[in-house]
């Protein structure tokens, strides 16, 4: 009886154990579907510098905007994969007959983040704080609208609430690509009570109707976004939390996605193109090409003011050994400052050829047989059209050189290089502009335009018969007559010079492989709403 009893003891701590064991596996395997399930809603996006602020209407650098771009909504967005006009904010618009008025109908039971009421007074709010600002506060206003309230060439006359949920535009004259400007990031529109609550800090405390929520910024380091709970688009955003990482390095940046410590990174290096197409656990992403990278030559600057000096440095650059060199045949020489997928692109203009000899004589011409000395400001961080500032700054270096130019290189950090420039205050300088809309005027009358100096024409550049070609264009509907006058605008500024058009690229981004959804906008935001694991 004993023994049975004993045998009944130990069948049942055998069972117990076994059970206790399973018990244990199950809670560990579990576990580490919870960890692993957490990690699979969290996207690491890896890129080469930090924002320089988180308010889009006060900023124009693209590392701003594309934390921007999922923090808030805009009245109208772009298709996944173009930049073809769909709804966001407003379903729905109607344009009067004379291209003047403007009628949106807004999204109900829409919420800012601080659980505030998106309505057409928001609407409202937010133009009228950009149309009352200036160049120094709200730059890209001033470049896509013709100015600020009162400036002569200011295009919106006004902007009313018709009622909670249909907002009017009324302009002073037509602007063929009025809508795909409200698409822009920088016109996102914020909480109206988060403005008044933050003030000038409201950079640092961004509040929209985005897909992501605002949750920590640590400079140059890290920023953190999580699922907006209550966004308007029904199931999305897949994606629990979005983390952007600074990585100035390309390189280091690399190493980080290969080692599992990022999910994706943008600027891979030409050169390493094979190395993550040959892994099965990564994929290539390439972004439609709509950029320019380019030299700006600021013409109000010493001999820089002289035409034939800038024709002359046109001549000295031989861009196709540049590509060779940093761009591993992912990029194509530029001759104008807009690419050839835009439409209007003038294929018929003849680039200057590299000629040093020519380059010379068009110096002596100008009254400088000598050369001269000028400072050549060299970007601090990689971007999509230009991969590594400083040693494209190196190579023409090299080359100004050679025509008795002594340019000497001068860098300083992303956010205080861009208002320098802006200032004004370089000889020489590396740019370059990924377009916004898809359109010519976000090109030309944006960087090249006598309206657009103080935000986005860095050179000062000022024409006043280019000037009057880009208004017209702005005007007309017919896109055949668009398209001539802004082939003419071309003409004009290759003959003045205030660039050297160095490439238009095709940036390459890789991320793991199992990422789905994520298709690189041509326009540079990516908009991480529809991203997921598989």
């Amino acid at each position: 009886m004993k023994k049975k009893w004993l045998l009944t003891m130990l069948m049942f701590l055998l069972v117990a154990a076994t059970a206790l064991a399973g018990c244990g596996k199950s809670e560990q395997t579990g576990g580490g579907k919870t960890e692993e399930a957490e990690k699979q809603t969290t996207l690491v996006y890896g890129r080469g510098g930090d924002s320089v602020g988180l308010d889009p209407a006060t900023v124009t650098d693209g590392e701003s905007f594309k934390v921007t771009k999922n923090i808030f909504d805009t009245l109208l967005d772009y298709n996944d994969g173009d930049t073809t006009i769909q709804p966001a904010l407003a379903k729905e618009w109607t344009i009067s007959d004379d291209g003047l008025t403007y009628t949106f109908k807004l999204r109900e039971g829409v919420k800012f983040h601080d659980g505030t009421d998106f309505n057409a007074e928001a609407v409202v709010f937010n133009f009228e704080r950009w149309a009352n600002g200036n160049a120094d506060t709200f730059p890209y206003y001033g470049s896509m609208f013709g100015g600020y309230k009162n400036d002569e060439g200011h295009v919106i006359k006004e902007v009313k609430a018709l009622d909670e949920h249909t907002v009017q535009f009324v302009l002073k004259r037509p602007q063929a690509p009025f809508l795909k400007n409200l698409a822009m990031v920088p016109f996102a529109i914020a909480s109206p009570e988060a403005i008044k609550k933050y003030g000038d800090k409201f950079g640092e405390n961004p509040v929209g109707t985005g897909p992501f929520v605002f949750k920590e910024w640590k400079r140059n380091e890290r920023i953190v976004l999580e699922k907006n709970k209550e966004y308007w688009l029904e199931g999305h955003p897949k994606l629990d939390k979005l983390i952007f990482v600074s990585i100035p390095d390309n390189s280091a940046r690399l190493n980080a996605l290969l080692k599992g410590e990022i999910d994706i990174m943008e600027d891979l290096n030409p050169s390493d193109l094979a190395q993550v197409e040959g892994n099965k656990d990564f994929q290539v992403f390439k972004r439609p090409s709509m950029n320019v990278g380019y030299v700006g030559l600021t013409v109000t600057r010493g001999p820089l003011g002289n035409k034939l000096v800038r024709q002359a440095l046109n001549h000295a650059v031989d861009k196709q050994a540049i590509i060779d060199a940093f761009y591993a045949g992912q990029a194509q020489p530029a001759k104008n400052p807009l690419p050839p997928s835009i439409p209007g692109y003038n294929d018929a203009i003849q680039d200057y050829p590299y000629d040093l000899e020519k380059a010379k004589q068009l110096l002596a011409e100008a009254g400088y047989p000598n050369g001269f000395e000028m400072e050549l400001w060299a970007m601090p961080v990689p971007r999509p059209y230009m991969p590594d500032g400083q040693k494209v700054a190196e190579a023409l270096q090299a080359s100004f050189a050679k025509i008795g130019v002594k340019a000497k290189i001068v860098t300083y950090e992303w956010a205080t290089y861009l208002d320098k420039v802006a200032k004004g205050e370089a000889d020489a300088f590396l740019l370059g502009w990924t377009g916004d809309n898809g359109d010519a005027d976000n090109f030309l009358y944006a960087l090249l335009d006598k309206d657009s100096i103080g935000s986005n024409n860095y050179t000062y550049y000022a024409n006043d018969e280019l000037h009057n070609i880009l208004i017209e264009a702005q005007t007309v509907s017919d896109e055949n007559k668009r398209n001539e006058l802004y082939k003419k605008a071309q003409e004009i500024i290759k003959e003045d010079a205030p660039w050297i058009p160095l490439v238009h690229s095709t940036p390459l981004l890789a991320g793991k492989a199992n990422i789905d959804g994520f298709n690189p906008h041509p326009t540079g935001t990516d908009k991480f709403t529809k991203v997921q694991f598989k």
